[in-house]
């Protein structure tokens, strides 16, 4: 393991996914389930996420931009109309989701975070510069160390920051919010569709 690729993997991760739909997918996770679950589930996702890129290298950057794009912004749009029906169920959905937390196990909490988050990583700008990071420095190893390491550090940092929001804010307004920013993200990708058309 080379120290210099762990580091440079962790400090080019890090920063595109602290704004990331990741990291607010996370935090509506952690709305509905205990923070434990939900950072092994996601945790487990991104592991998986990045062993993949790893391994594909290059062969993912060459996927046609347009392709993934696209899906991703439908998946964007539909999980934006899914949360904003969810924030419009009012009052009794609060008192409903504190009773479903408490009665979610370990184990179902942290295999639906694990679906939603491999789910949304897909065509993700750090899986996609991960994979890049793979076939730089043929380093495999390192590459996904520092790659996951940067990832759980955000969805740690996700999960246990979403339960004190969910204690402190209503669940509706976090819903919207994390709605909002769905339909920003798929604008961003129908932009990016729309470019890598055009260009």
């Amino acid at each position: 393991m080379v120290l210099s690729v762990v580091l440079a993997a962790f400090v080019l991760i890090l920063p595109v996914e602290l704004p990331d739909k990741t990291l607010f997918a996370t935090l509506v996770l952690a709305t509905r389930f205990p923070p434990l679950p939900v950072f092994v589930g996601v945790g487990a996702a991104f592991g998986l996420q990045t062993a993949i890129a790893v391994t594909a290298g290059s062969l993912l950057s060459l996927l046609p931009e347009a392709l993934v794009s696209g899906v991703v912004a439908v998946l964007f749009l539909i999980g934006a109309v899914l949360l904003w029906r969810e924030s419009r169920s009012g009052e009794e959905k609060e008192a409903e989701a504190d009773q479903a937390r408490e009665r979610t196990s370990f184990v179902r909490a942290a295999a639906i975070s694990f679906g939603v988050l491999f789910a949304a990583e897909w065509g993700d700008l750090s899986q996609l510069a991960t994979a890049g990071l793979a076939a730089r420095y043929a380093e495999p190893v390192s590459v996904f160390v520092g790659a996951w390491a940067a990832l759980l550090v955000i969805s740690g940092l996700a999960a246990f920051l979403g339960r004190k929001l969910a204690d402190r804010l209503p669940l509706a307004l976090l819903h919207r919010v994390a709605a909002g920013l769905f339909v920003v993200f798929a604008a961003i990708a129908v932009v990016e569709t729309v470019r890598a058309l055009v260009g």
